[in-house]
């Protein structure tokens, strides 16, 4: 009888362990989510019914499947809104439901916001138990770790302090110079092209703009040129398209740590990133990087210093601050001056308008702070590229506590989320022409240009608003003008305009363009 006993002991261990691990997987996919769920149905807030596994992952992917049959040349008008076609889940469900609807991916629970009051009321929030979503950090850990875009509470007011100053307007006029520098050089290449194609040619303008965004983020803030950070941002560039493939599977447990190929990719480009920044780092410490000045890259080094932590989260404060400000810092400004130039090349009537002002602002003087301070109507094409092409797509925030917005009872874990787009192309504040290309309706200012000052949120919202948006909009001034003082730009034939979701909004094929020397 003993020995009968003890033989079955271990099946007793493993029936235990298996039933225990399934009631956690039920509670963690069902009973805890259905739980937030029926919060937000008792007031009144509905959404599509989610599966037990994927949420409602299927339905959104089936749907972005059949919108892809449906725009199957890859071809949409310009003055059609790209919302529809990247994220027809959302723009069903808001029909069904109403501009306030909850919705699943896996075991996320995530109430969308179509709003302005409500978009608002996040705004306004200061409170810490309101911040970045958890997910950030672990499914997008690669590409931003816990820097400053991801992190959350005293780590994120720590890491504010330090990067934030270094973006105010009194620092950042001081680096017009700078930019002019790099933006020479990139004119310069261009002529070099256009001179052996007899004045015109075709330049797919993308990679070229990346490439010096990325020139003038190095030597603004981390003391060196785009030839010292190409690896880094080559990789990231990689690591983006890598991430942005597995970006729908968000939410289902365990994903991230499958051994798929496109999961290796990231963990390898990860491991390459953090390697290269991690020697940028020791060689600035060392000396030997010839930068006495102190900038950003200084600033977080002795932010990192200041935390008296052990060497391992000194230097992952570094390396995922760096990557946060290498990829936010230049893709997203390389992305809106690419929009702004393809705008610019269908519009020739704004084209010359805006080359008209410069003409008479600069005088055949490179540009300073003042100039282009005046700059009045490169600013309305500027705000409104941002306004129909705004890079990031999604403004997210986890409620980490119970709490109230607007009138609405937030139950603690759910994941708030602003589509950017469908606020920007609302015709109910932006009027009948919102999926128009007319700068002028910035002429006296965002309040002025629709019906709700927040129904306009290209740098984020609230107190995680951008903290480089002041230096984005002196980069896309300064090499826009000069571009087009040197050059006119028409659309070339072979151009397909299809924007893409790949974690920011950018040109699924590029952006060819016909470039004239003037």
């Amino acid at each position: 009888m003993e020995g009968a006993h003890w033989d079955a002991l271990p099946l007793f261990l493993v029936a235990g362990f298996v039933s225990f691990a399934l009631f956690y997987l039920y509670n963690i996919l069902w009973l805890r989510p259905e739980k937030i769920r029926n919060k937000l149905r008792s007031q009144g807030i509905k959404g599509p019914s989610p599966s037990l596994f994927y949420g409602n992952i299927l339905d959104m992917r089936r749907m972005v499947q059949g919108e892809k049959k449906i725009q199957k040349d890859g071809s949409r008008h310009l003055a059609a809104g790209y919302t529809s076609a990247l994220f027809p889940y959302f723009m069903r469900w808001r029909k069904e439901y109403g501009p306030t609807f909850i919705y699943s991916t896996g075991s996320m629970q995530l109430l969308h916001v179509g709003h302005p009051d409500l978009v608002k009321e996040i705004s306004i929030c200061k409170s810490f138990d309101l911040g970045k979503p958890s997910y950030m950090q672990k499914e997008r850990g690669a590409l931003f770790g816990e820097g400053i875009i991801t992190s959350n509470g005293a780590v994120w007011a720590h890491q504010r302090k330090i990067i934030a100053p270094e973006f105010f307007m009194d620092k950042i006029k001081h680096m017009v110079n700078v930019i002019v520098e790099a933006t020479i050089p990139f004119l310069e290449s261009w002529e070099s092209l256009l001179k052996s194609e007899g004045g015109t040619r075709e330049i797919v303008v993308d990679e070229d703009l990346r490439s010096f965004s990325a020139d003038v983020l190095s030597r603004a803030f981390f003391g060196s040129s785009y030839a010292k950070g190409e690896e880094i941002f080559s990789r990231l560039r990689q690591l983006q398209k890598a991430m942005s493939r597995s970006s729908i599977l968000i939410g289902i447990p365990g994903s991230r740590f499958l051994p798929t190929k496109n999961n290796r990719d990231i963990w390898r480009l990860d491991r390459e990133i953090r390697s290269l920044i991690l020697n940028v780092a020791n060689e600035r410490r060392e000396g030997s990087l010839g930068s006495s000045k102190k900038d950003l890259l200084q600033s977080i080094i002795d932010g990192a210093g200041a935390i008296h932590a052990k060497p391992s989260t000194i230097n992952g404060f570094i390396i995922d601050n760096c990557k946060s400000i290498y990829f936010a810092g230049h893709e997203t400004t390389a992305i809106t001056a690419t929009w702004c130039l393809m705008l610019l090349a269908s519009h020739p009537e704004w084209q010359a308008r805006a080359r008209a002002e410069l003409l008479e602002v600069f005088q055949g003087r490179l540009p300073d702070a003042d100039m282009l301070h005046g700059l009045k109507t490169l600013t309305m094409v500027i705000k409104e590229t941002l306004r129909l092409y705004p890079p990031a797509a999604l403004v997210t925030r986890e409620a980490f506590q119970d709490m109230k917005l607007a009138g609405i009872y937030i139950p603690k874990g759910i994941i708030l989320s602003v589509l950017i787009s469908e606020l920007h192309r609302d015709p109910e504040f932006w009027g009948p022409d919102a999926d128009e290309f007319n700068p002028e309706r910035f002429a006296h200012g965002i309040s002025s240009a629709c019906k709700s000052a927040h129904a306009y949120i290209p740098f984020g919202i609230g107190i995680r608003i951008c903290a480089g948006q002041n230096f984005a909009m002196l980069e896309l001034k300064i090499v826009l003008s000069l571009l087009l003082l040197k050059f006119s730009f028409s659309l070339s034939p072979r151009y397909i305009h299809s924007p893409a979701f790949r974690l920011t909004v950018e040109p699924e094929f590029g952006v060819p363009l016909i470039v004239k020397k003037l």
